[in-house]
């Protein structure tokens, strides 16, 4: 059993930075494939990125819509994962979940673990 708490989540201008955070209990998340999640309003769930272990290291996978503004890191130590949010843009309102363990192979989908949430609301 994972338990995840997002934080990190607030009101911002376009084009600025935040940097959410997921604490992890229950078990260890180091070689746990973790994703980052979003729905906005009146909208289906959508994948935002993935951080998944390797022997070599972990490797991140991005939404085209993230991509190089959004980055996905893991600290091992806090057994935490982060999403760091630059250039946000209205469109990124929505509200983020981080997830633990996909069931499957696929790690743009489903998983066992979710977090509650935290609001993200980018003004223009």
């Amino acid at each position: 059993q994972v338990t995840l708490v997002e934080s990190g989540g607030g009101l911002v201008q376009a084009g600025d930075s935040l940097r959410l955070s997921c604490a992890a209990s229950g078990r260890t998340i180091t070689t746990v494939t973790m994703g980052w999640f979003r729905q906005a309003p009146g909208k289906e769930r959508e994948f935002v990125g993935a951080i998944l272990w390797s022997w070599s290291g972990d490797n991140t996978y991005y939404a085209d819509s993230v991509k190089g503004r959004f980055t996905i890191s893991r600290d091992n130590a806090k057994n935490r994962v982060y999403l760091q949010m630059n250039s946000l843009k209205p469109e990124d309102t929505a509200v983020y979940y981080c997830a633990a363990v996909p069931r499957g192979t696929d790690y743009t989908s489903n998983y066992n673990y979710w977090g509650q949430g935290t609001q993200v609301t980018v003004s223009s």
